[in-house]
């Protein structure tokens, strides 16, 4: 179980330190609707995250390959295709960095935010965990780490949970913290904002290196 719950860990980290959906969070703070529109994309936020580590636990657990002392080259993989995928977008991620003095690029979606219900922010929040690539492939890797494990219902149930709570954490924090104490939260999330928008890219590029690198090696200890 611990094994398991250390090789997910920096997956949910990666979803969790995701730039774009905090970014996101932090707009609808900083908007007319923003206790509406924030818990909406909040209860989508999780819900993608739950049905992407879900399902790829599901899928996994059907390998035929469960004898944890005998190689596993289906899973193995599966890892290392989902650590190439994680390369590529660093790759892309870091070239797409603004140069020195240029402003960063952000997606036009953002500018709709102020007018957004909490109906779409919920949406919104369930695309971007659950069908964007970039968190999407960190959360089908986590599955396959919990499905294709030895755990019983109880600790893969556990697993999935804590992968939930930690990748679903960055987003669930500044909504928490704004509900809580709404007044004094506009400063720090502002400059929170906009050093996350300058630095977006480079970041996701730092991060999906380093976890691409992990699922690869994973990966190689299956065969």
């Amino acid at each position: 179980m611990g094994q398991v719950i250390g090789d997910i860990l920096p997956l949910a980290l990666g979803i969790a330190i995701s730039p774009i959906p905090i970014i996101a969070a932090i707009l609808m703070l900083l908007s007319p609707k923003a206790r509406g529109t924030s818990v909406g994309f909040l209860i989508g936020w999780v819900l993608g995250i739950v049905v992407a580590i879900s399902v790829f636990t599901a899928l996994s657990s059907v390998l035929p390959e469960k004898d944890p002392d005998a190689s596993q080259p289906i899973a193995g993989w599966i890892k290392i295709a989902l650590g190439v995928l994680l390369l590529l977008m660093a790759i892309k991620q870091w070239r797409s960095r603004p140069a020195t003095g240029e402003a960063a690029v952000l997606p036009k979606w953002m500018s709709a935010i102020d007018t957004m219900t909490a109906g779409r922010g919920m949406i919104l929040g369930f695309l971007l965990s659950a069908v964007n690539p970039k968190n999407l492939l960190m959360a089908a890797g986590a599955g396959v780490i919990v499905g294709d494990s030895d755990l019983n219902g109880g600790e893969t149930v556990l697993a999935v949970v804590i992968f939930v709570l930690i990748a679903a954490a960055s987003v669930a924090i500044p909504v928490i913290a704004y509900l809580l104490a709404s007044s004094k939260m506009a400063a720090p999330l502002e400059s929170l904002r906009v050093w996350l928008v300058h630095n977006n890219a480079t970041v996701m590029a730092v991060l999906l290196l380093v976890i691409g690198v992990v699922m690869i090696g994973k990966g190689i200890g299956n065969f």
